[in-house]
């Protein structure tokens, strides 16, 4: 089979699409001949070595299609049924991957693999931010940056179906007006607008109960500084590099804040938390109270072009790779 891999770190150029032999399931494993897989942040800081990877290593942890295999012991799957993961050890990147069965999705009928690859981890990652990390209730507004990237059009449309008032960030007046049609209330171009003081302002001074941080280090004032009294600095990305290190006793300053540094793979440890932030998702997904935008299209051996397109901030929507 065809597969990315890379022997070094660094920039998109490091990643190379090589040949190898077809991979086979071993007990309690399935085999999945993708038909989809979905391109992540994620996938760009271990390319860069800012989640170091043992190399030379595959790369990429969502993908969906059909199981072609099962290994002994499997009851979960058959071969022929539609199965789709997000997580565990990179090498989605490949038109073949085995996965552990107990770590893989079933799709339901009426959701085809590429809806499933581009909405499985932003779709859960939305789950749990929104209904577990801090649970949203309706009339709270709230706060989240890179509402027109992959994890923001979900997020704001799940939001929306809670009952919040939605402020999104974006970095450009296209991206604003996606925002404005995915539901958000208010949008605010963080490049040329203060953040904390438009936050303020739309909250009457207040601020908010909970921000949603996916940016890192180019909103982290911002977002510290929209904070309302004990609210919530959800940081869950670093598309702008890495947030800073900052003193605890800031937090106490500001109001009597939280900060958490959360990841979608301690809210989906067992089989059975996978499975219920999976069935929520779907759900919103087939009743079309989310809907998930694939923006942008790649082949296999265009990995390295998804991953300029990705940190360019150029993308709107989901990214997906096509075997």
């Amino acid at each position: 089979m065809r597969a990315v891999r890379f022997q070094r770190t660094g920039g998109p150029e490091v990643l190379e699409v090589v040949e190898v032999a077809d991979p086979q399931p071993g007990p309690g494993e399935v085999l999945i001949r993708h038909a989809a897989i979905g391109v992540n942040f994620i996938d760009t800081y271990h390319r860069s070595g800012l989640y170091p990877l043992p190399l030379p290593s595959g790369l990429g942890s969502e993908g969906a299609g059909e199981v072609v295999a099962v290994g002994e012991g499997v009851t979960r799957f058959k071969v022929g049924d539609m199965a789709a993961y997000a997580g565990g050890a990179p090498g989605a990147y490949a038109e073949l991957s085995v996965r552990k069965a107990d770590r893989v999705v079933r799709v339901p009928a009426g959701i085809d693999a590429s809806t499933a690859a581009a909405a499985l981890l932003k779709g859960m990652t939305s789950e749990f931010l929104l209904r577990r990390c801090y649970p949203v209730q309706a009339g709270q507004t709230i706060l989240v940056h890179a509402a027109a990237g992959g994890v923001g059009q979900m997020m704001v449309q799940w939001a929306k179906s809670l009952g919040a008032v939605v402020i999104g960030t974006v970095g450009s007046e296209d991206k604003a007006q996606r925002a404005r049609e995915l539901g958000c209330d208010h949008v605010i171009l963080y490049r040329e607008q203060d953040v904390a003081e438009e936050v303020r302002r739309i909250t009457d001074g207040t601020g908010v109960p909970v921000a949603y941080d996916s940016v890192g280090r180019d909103t982290f004032e911002g977002t510290l500084a929209s904070l309302g009294r004990r609210g919530m600095f959800v940081s869950f990305g670093n598309a702008s590099g890495p947030a800073p290190a900052f003193e605890p006793a800031r937090l106490q300053r500001a109001g009597s804040l939280f900060f958490t540094r959360p990841t979608l793979f301690d809210y989906v440890a067992t089989t059975e938390e996978l499975d219920a932030s999976a069935s929520a998702l779907f759900e919103v997904l087939a009743s079309r109270v989310v809907k998930v935008e694939v923006g942008q299209t790649f082949a296999l051996a265009e990995a390295a072009a998804a991953h300029q397109a990705l940190e360019s901030r150029a993308t709107i929507g989901a990214t997906l790779l096509l075997p």
